[in-house]
C-alpha cells in the first residue's frame, strides 16, 4: 500500500501499525518501513504519532542511512501542528549540515514554501541546487525536484529567469511548459466563467497529475537480486552449493543486466533491482523453514525485498550512477550499448 493512497480508500492508522510490526521483524529495514509508517500517520491526521516515529529513528543506536531525510520530514511534520519554532531550528540545522542527498533540501524548502516563506524557500532551493549541481555535466534524476521547486518559487516571486531556471526548462519533459505550470495567475482561471479558460486549466492540471503519478509509481512486479562482491563471497563461502548459481561476481553482474534487458525487450514493465545481504537472506530462509542453499528461495527472497519497498528502478535515470555500485555513470558502466 502506497502512502499516497487517499484516506477514504485505506485505514492509514492500521497500515502504519502493520508497517511498525514489519519493522520489528526486519530490523535491517526499520528506517525505510518506519518512514512509511510515519507518512501513513500524517495522512491519518496523527501528526504527534508521526513525530514519535521520527524521534524513534533519530534516537536509534543503529546509524541511519539518511538521517537528514528523517530530520527534514520531522521538521515538515512539526510545522503542520503548531511547532514552528522547533521546525525552523531543525530546518536551519539541515541547511547547515549541507547533505549531499537532494531529498532533505526539497522537503525543507517545500515546508517553507507551504507556509509562505517564499524568500527562504528560494534560498534553500538555491543552496541545495548550487551544492549538488555545480559543475555536474548532467543532473541526476533525483535532483530534478530541486530545480523544478526553485523554478516554481522564483516564478511566484516574479524573479527573472537565470541559468538554473533555463536548465529546469530544458529538463522538464511535460507537454506543458514550466512557466505555464508555475504561473501564479493560474489560480484565477479556476474561478473564471470562460469555458475555454477552464478547459485550458484542466489540461494543465492533468499534465501535472500525469507527471506526479509517474514520479510516485514504483511497483516492481519483477525485481532481480543483486549481491555486492563482499556479500556474494560470504554467501558462497557459507553455502558452496550456490556457486553453481553464482560462478563469479562479474558473471553475476553481467547476468543481472542481460536478464533485465531481455525482460524489457519482451515488454515487461516496471523492472527493478533489490540488493541482498547474507543475514537478511538467512533470516528469510529461516522464516520459510528452508535451507539457504536452496536456489528456489532466491527469486522468492527478491520478491519479498521488493514488496518491502526496497527495489530501485531499472534502468537508472539519465545521469544516475550504475546500479552495480561501481560509482560510475550507468552509461559508462553496465549501460554501455543499451
Amino acid at each position: 500500500m502506497r502512502p499516497d493512497t487517499p484516506a477514504e480508500n485505506v485505514d492509514h492508522t492500521a497500515e502504519a501499525a502493520r508497517l511498525e510490526r514489519t519493522a520489528g521483524l526486519y530490523p535491517e529495514d526499520a528506517e525505510h518501513l518506519l518512514l512509511q509508517a510515519a507518512a501513513h500517520l500524517e495522512l491519518a491526521g496523527d501528526r504527534p504519532g508521526a513525530t514519535t516515529l521520527y524521534d524513534r529513528l533519530l534516537a536509534s543506536d543503529t546509524p541511519l542511512e539518511k538521517p537528514y531525510l528523517v530530520r527534514a520530514l520531522k521538521a515538515s511534520n512539526l510545522w503542520e501542528y503548531d511547532h514552528e519554532a522547533e521546525a525552523r531550528a531543525i530546518i536551519d540545522g539541515v541547511r547547515a549540515a549541507a547533505p549531499r542527498d537532494p531529498a532533505p533540501w526539497v522537503i525543507v524548502a517545500e515546508a517553507l514554501e507551504s507556509h509562505d516563506e517564499l524568500e527562504a524557500a528560494q534560498d534553500t532551493f538555491t543552496q541545495g541546487t548550487v551544492l549538488l549541481l555545480t559543475d555536474v555535466p548532467e543532473p541526476p534524476y533525483a535532483t530534478l525536484p530541486l530545480l523544478f521547486g526553485r523554478h516554481r518559487v522564483r516564478r511566484m516571486l516574479g524573479a527573472a529567469h537565470d541559468e538554473w531556471d533555463a536548465l529546469a526548462d530544458t529538463l522538464h519533459s511535460s507537454a506543458i511548459s514550466l512557466d505555464e505550470l508555475h504561473d501564479p495567475k493560474r489560480i484565477w482561471s479556476l474561478g473564471s466563467d470562460n469555458p475555454a479558460e477552464l478547459q485550458a486549466e484542466i489540461s494543465r492540471l492533468q499534465a501535472e497529475l500525469s507527471t506526479y503519478r509517474e514520479a510516485l509509481s514504483r511497483p516492481f512486479p519483477v525485481a532481480v537480486l543483486h549481491w555486492s562482491a563482499p556479500e556474494l563471497a560470504e554467501l558462497t563461502a557459507a553455502y558452496p552449493d550456490l556457486t553453481s548459481e553464482y560462478p563469479s561476481h562479474e558473471e553475476h553482474l553481467a547476468t543481472i543486466e542481460a536478464s533485465l534487458r531481455e525482460l524489457a525487450m519482451s515488454g515487461t514493465p516496471n523492472l527493478g533491482i533489490v540488493t541482498a545481504t547474507v543475514p537478511s537472506y538467512e533470516a528469510f530462509a529461516a522464516s520459510e523453514a528452508a535451507s539457504p542453499s536452496d536456489t528456489i528461495l532466491l527469486p522468492q527472497y527478491a520478491t519479498t525485498l521488493a514488496a518491502r519497498g526496497l527495489a530501485v528502478a531499472w534502468p537508472p535515470q539519465r545521469g544516475s550512477e550504475c546500479w552495480c555500485g561501481s560509482g560510475r555513470g550507468y552509461g559508462e558502466c553496465h549501460g554501455v550499448g543499451a
